[in-house]
């Protein structure tokens, strides 16, 4: 466990850039180590995202269409298509991570992406949900994504994000940051949060934090939710 929970810690140590994040998250899957390293039981992330999802919807899952943000792998599809869910599509920086997804057959396209301010390379509300679990942490997705993630996402559509409940008190990026910009973007009608709900266990014992928003209009301006709250804390 303690080996397990020191290669994760290397994709997270303070002051890592986006680009590092991504190169790590490479060399990880390269040596065919990440999904032994984040097996289930270790990494539970996965498996609560998946049965939020088989809750959220009960009919027609093979019609859902979903974006797997952070995709790594494809841990969180492989769970998604045990609930019956197909038309999944997966976005991650990394390409060694894409090709170990690619490989298990069940993403129907992948975006070699970073999900911050940038524009992805999708249409508005083209989803019914985005999912996020192991995407956020330090050098990882920047408040700034929650933006993409409701403009690609269909009105009525959802957002779920699971996450490491401590990230929120050490990960300067997140604290009194990222908490704010959901609740203004429930105040700017842009969607409404349904759900914050921690989850014990969510990796190596420490519980997480699951955020579960409904999409009420995807024309998002980039600017508004981020402009009054606090800038990110310098390294």
């Amino acid at each position: 466990m303690a080996n397990n929970y020191m290669a994760n810690c290397q994709a997270h140590w303070k002051g890592i850039t986006p680009d590092e994040v991504a190169d790590y998250y490479s060399n990880w899957a390269d040596t065919q180590q990440y999904d032994q390293d984040l097996e289930p039981g270790v990494y539970n992330g996965p498996v609560i995202i998946a049965d939020e999802m088989a809750n959220s919807f009960l009919d027609c899952r093979d019609n859902i269409r979903i974006i797997d943000i952070a995709c790594g792998t494809g841990r969180v599809g492989e769970e998604l298509a045990h609930y019956g869910f197909k038309q999944i599509d997966g976005l991650d920086p990394s390409a060694g991570m894409l090709k170990q997804c690619q490989q298990k057959g069940i993403y129907k396209k992948l975006y070699q992406e970073f999900c911050s301010d940038n524009t992805l390379p999708v249409e508005d509300g083209v989803y019914d949900c985005a999912v996020v679990s192991g995407g956020m942490g330090e050098g990882h997705i920047p408040c700034s994504g929650l933006q993409e993630m409701c403009r690609i996402v269909k009105p009525g559509g959802m957002v779920l994000i699971v996450m490491r409940k401590e990230y929120l008190q050490y990960v300067g990026e997140y604290t009194e940051r990222l908490e704010p910009i959901i609740e203004k973007m429930e105040h700017e009608n842009k969607w409404e949060l349904l759900e914050r709900r921690e989850v014990s266990n969510y990796s190596f014992n420490r519980d997480g934090v699951l955020f579960k928003m409904k999409v009420k209009k995807n024309t998002v301006d980039h600017i508004s939710a981020l402009e009054s709250l606090p800038k990110k804390i310098p390294a």
